[in-house]
């Protein structure tokens, strides 16, 4: 079976959003990819400083430039940050000092150094006053998705008017512990038929059970699964980066920060989260569906 990935942080030993990533470094990661099955993947940038988030994307469009397997694989790239909610919880594992409110000339600055690339942009809807850079961004005909967000119910409605078509990994992103109706989580379901919805699909950021409940309120047509990978994919235990962040990869293949308090992305691969959704009692044309099929209609692609 042949995957499209819309989030990918890294894999095989390789950070996307490594200061020093090499055009042989990330043809190494897509030849990975491939024979995992993988046809084609949205490399993902996540916050940091404004400047360094450039930098990180000129190699990326580089590394394109540069050979033939990444030009095939790296289909495009999803911008996650800077604009997200800084508050404990939601910012996840991203830098809270680098988070900033949403800026329209910060946006096109990014956009730029991505060179017609950008297909994804994760932002929090509560941080875009005015909804500014959801509107330019929807006009530019980018994916706008919220993410790493709390809107309001209002919020989110606002947002979807002004351009917002999908959510980024649903149950994750988000305090481990929230009121039990009033929440990020149920807002989106209850909205999900004008979002694409992504979770990600490695049956650890979401259990089974869960997933499988959320794939139901939302209706599979309206979902997809990432994998979230980072460096950490395809290797096993160990240390591992993602950008600046150390991470711990213990025996069960969790990817955690040196803490152990919270996840850092994934160590998933497609072929892993095709499992999960097998387990699951999905079909063929259902994982199909959310591993390939709608990721791909989801960017236009």
């Amino acid at each position: 079976m042949k995957y499209f990935d819309l989030q990918v942080n890294g894999y095989a030993g390789v950070d996307f959003n490594s200061n020093t990533l090499t055009t042989e470094e990330a043809k190494r990661a897509c030849s990975a990819l491939e024979e995992d099955g993988t046809e084609g993947i949205l490399a993902t940038v996540i916050t940091d400083s404004v400047e360094a988030m450039k930098a990180k994307i000129r190699r990326i469009v580089r590394a394109r430039e540069e050979d033939e397997t990444v030009r095939r694989v790296v289909v495009g790239i999803h911008i996650e940050g800077p604009f997200l909610n800084p508050a404990e919880g939601f910012i996840g594992a991203h830098p809270r000092g680098q988070a900033q409110p949403a800026c329209v000339d910060v946006m096109k600055d990014l956009m730029d150094a991505g060179e017609g690339l950008t297909r994804v942009v994760t932002l929090a809807p509560e941080c875009d006053m005015g909804l500014a850079t959801t509107r330019y961004l929807a006009g530019q005909g980018v994916v706008v998705s919220a993410g790493h967000c709390n809107p309001s119910m209002n919020q989110l409605q606002a947002s979807i008017d002004a351009g917002l078509r999908m959510f980024t990994h649903l149950g994750n992103g988000c305090p481990q512990y929230l009121p039990r109706h009033e929440n990020i989580v149920e807002r989106v379901l209850s909205l999900s038929q004008s979002l694409w919805v992504c979770f990600i699909g490695d049956g650890i950021h979401v259990p089974g059970f869960a997933l499988k409940n959320y794939l139901r309120a939302a209706t599979l047509e309206r979902c997809l699964v990432v994998t979230d990978a980072i460096s950490a994919a395809r290797c096993g235990p160990g240390g591992y980066t993602l950008g600046d962040r150390e991470i711990k990869v213990g025996p069960d293949e969790v990817a955690r920060s040196p803490d152990g308090s919270h996840f850092v992305g994934s160590t998933a691969t497609m072929p892993r989260v095709e499992r999960v959704l097998r387990n699951l009692g999905f079909n063929d044309s259902d994982v199909t569906g959310l591993c390939r099929d709608r990721p791909r209609r989801a960017i236009g692609y």
